[in-house]
C-alpha cells in the first residue's frame, strides 16, 4: 500500500497548430498598423522655427549684416534682444506627414496639429502661399517702418495698389494689376491692416463701393467680396494688395527665407530701438509677435503657441502678445516665459519701460483664462 498517491493529472498533450496561427495573426496586426501610420494625413504641424533678434545681425548671402539698417541717420546702441518668431510647417499637400508624425506631434506641448486646408486653401499650393508669404512681409515690413517713424513724430505719404488678383477671386477682371486704391466706400484705407478692416465690415450680402486710380483717372467700382478660404474665414476681394510709402530717410530690413506678417510689431520696436537713446528693454531679452498698422494697432498672428516656445528655447524671459491672441495664450504659456498683452505700439512700449526698469510690472496686462 503506498503512503503517498500522485494525483497529478497527466499533462495535457501539446496543441498543434494553434501557436503559428496567433503569431500570424500578430503580425498581420502590426503590417496593417504600420501601413496605417505611414498613411499620409490630411494635416500639417507646425512647430518652432527659428528665432531672429532685430536688434542682430543675420546672414545674408553668406555673410553677416545687421538685420536692421539705418545709413543715413544717427543711431545709438542697444542691448539685449527684441526677438522676432518664426513657425515651421511640416508637410505640403504634395508631402503631407503620416498618422506616425501627427501622433507624435499630439503629445509635444510645443506643436500643433492644423488641417492643411488652413494653411494651404483648396486651389493653392506650395508656390501660391510662399509668394503670398513674401508679399505679406514685404508689406509688414514697410508698415513696420511707417509705425515707428510715425511715433517718433515724422510724417509719412501712403499709397495701396493691385498687385495680383485671384482667380476665383470676387475682384477677378474687375481690378487690375497698378490700380491705385482711393478709397472703398467712401473710407481711405491707411494701409493694408485698414482695407482688410474696411472690408471685412462691408461683408459679403452687398457690393463695396472701390474707387481706384488707373492710368491717371478715378474709376468707382461695384465688388461684392467672397468669403476666405482660411479656417474661420472673413470678407475678401481676392486680391494682393502692395504698400508704398515715402519716408523721409531710408530703413532696410533684411530678412532671408521667412514669410508672413506676423513680425510687424518687432520690426517697429526695434526701429525705434536703433533711433532712440537707451536700450527699450534695458538689455533683457524679449520677444514678441503682432502685426503692425502704420496707425500702430497691433493685430493677432498664428502659431503663438509655438512662437512661445520657440521664445522660451532661444532664451526669453518676455514675451509681447496680440491681446486678440489671448484666448490662445492663456494656459499655454512655457515655463518661466512671462507673457504680456498689447493692443498697439504704445502699449508694446510701455511694457518695454516696465520690464526696463522693473516698476509697475503688474499692471500690465496679462492673458487670463476665462
Amino acid at each position: 500500500m503506498a503512503l503517498f498517491t500522485d494525483i497529478t493529472p497527466d499533462p495535457a498533450p501539446p496543441r498543434r497548430g494553434g501557436g503559428w496561427f496567433g503569431w500570424l495573426l500578430l503580425g498581420f496586426a502590426l503590417v496593417v498598423a504600420t501601413i496605417i501610420a505611414l498613411l499620409p494625413a490630411p494635416y500639417v504641424i507646425e512647430r518652432p522655427g527659428p528665432v531672429f533678434n532685430t536688434l542682430g545681425d543675420v546672414t545674408i548671402d553668406g555673410e553677416q549684416v545687421p538685420m536692421i539698417q539705418i545709413p543715413m541717420e544717427e543711431t545709438f546702441p542697444t542691448e539685449g534682444t527684441l526677438d522676432m518668431l518664426t513657425v515651421n510647417i511640416s508637410g505640403t499637400p504634395n508631402n503631407p506627414p503620416s498618422w506616425f508624425d501627427i501622433a507624435a506631434a499630439y503629445i509635444d506641448p510645443s506643436r500643433a496639429i492644423v488641417p492643411i486646408d488652413a494653411v494651404y486653401p483648396p486651389g493653392t499650393n506650395l508656390e501660391d502661399s510662399s509668394e503670398q508669404g513674401r508679399i505679406d512681409m514685404e508689406n509688414s515690413q514697410k508698415e513696420a517702418i511707417a509705425a515707428a517713424l510715425t511715433h517718433l513724430g515724422y510724417e509719412i505719404t501712403s499709397t495701396l495698389s493691385v498687385v495680383d488678383t485671384s482667380s476665383t477671386g470676387a475682384a477677378q477682371g474687375i481690378l487690375l494689376a497698378d490700380d491705385i486704391i482711393v478709397s472703398v466706400n467712401g473710407e481711405v484705407p491707411a494701409d493694408v491692416t485698414g482695407l482688410r478692416e474696411i472690408i471685412a465690415e462691408n461683408g459679403v450680402d452687398k457690393p463695396a463701393e472701390v474707387v481706384v486710380e488707373r492710368d491717371g483717372a478715378q474709376q468707382t467700382l461695384s465688388i461684392t467680396p467672397k468669403l476666405s478660404d482660411e479656417e474661420e474665414p472673413v470678407p475678401v476681394l481676392g486680391i494682393i494688395v502692395g504698400s508704398d510709402y515715402t519716408f523721409p530717410f531710408t530703413v532696410t530690413i533684411q530678412l532671408e527665407n521667412v514669410g508672413g506678417p506676423s513680425a510687424g510689431m518687432m520690426f517697429a520696436l526695434g526701429i525705434i530701438d536703433k533711433l532712440t537713446e537707451g536700450p527699450l528693454n534695458g538689455g533683457e531679452n524679449v520677444a514678441g509677435t503682432g502685426t503692425i498698422a502704420s496707425t500702430g494697432e497691433v493685430g493677432p498672428i498664428g502659431g503663438i503657441v509655438q512662437k512661445m516656445w520657440g521664445a522660451r528655447n532661444a532664451g526669453a524671459d518676455w514675451f509681447l502678445a496680440p491681446a486678440d491672441n489671448c484666448s490662445e495664450v492663456a494656459g499655454h504659456e512655457p515655463s518661466g516665459l512671462t507673457v504680456y498683452s498689447v493692443e498697439t505700439l504704445d502699449d508694446a512700449l510701455a511694457a518695454l519701460d516696465a520690464i526696463s526698469t522693473g516698476q509697475d510690472l503688474e499692471s500690465l496686462p496679462t492673458c487670463t483664462v476665462g
